[in-house]
């Protein structure tokens, strides 16, 4: 016998299998809503923007404010919003109180687009959990809540 393998097969714990689990899941169902949103010409990153955007309306936020709040968090969030302030997507303003701080907005054109696909997302997130009862699904979101947390002990 292999004691290399034997020895590789014992570390696997159950928190790693979780793990694995967990990205596995996430690029799973990640890669069906990214082809969903590509429907309408945006990456999942920009549609992330926009719903974000859409929260913050009329105020807008400047940068940081939206990478804090991204699923995924893009390194290079300033090049991202150029290509989406080129695509007519969002606006932004430097600050007169705060010339340091520059607040963008979704346009009314990325609102519309939004809207159009609001209903194929909620149809989609059904779809990708009717297997699971109400209960069920309860249960999950504490869990994975409780792990986004990490509360100490």
């Amino acid at each position: 016998m292999n004691l290399r393998s034997k020895s590789s097969r014992l570390a696997v714990s159950l928190e790693n299998r979780i793990f694995v689990a967990l990205l596995e899941t996430a690029d799973t169902i990640g890669q069906e809503a990214e082809q969903l949103v590509k429907t309408a010409g945006l990456t999942g990153a920009q549609y992330n923007v926009l719903r974000i955007l859409r929260g913050a309306e009329p105020e807008g936020l400047p940068c940081r404010g939206i990478g804090d709040r991204m699923i995924s968090h893009d390194p290079d969030m300033t090049r991202l919003l150029d290509r989406m302030e080129k695509r007519g997507l969002i606006t932004r303003e430097r600050q007169t109180d705060d010339r340091r701080v520059v607040k963008t907005r979704i346009t009314p054109r990325a609102l519309s687009l939004l809207k159009t696909l609001d209903q194929p997302v909620h149809d989609l997130h059904k779809r990708q959990f009717r297997h699971m009862s109400v209960a069920r699904l309860k249960i999950l979101s504490d869990l994975l809540e409780e792990v986004r947390v990490r509360k100490s002990r």
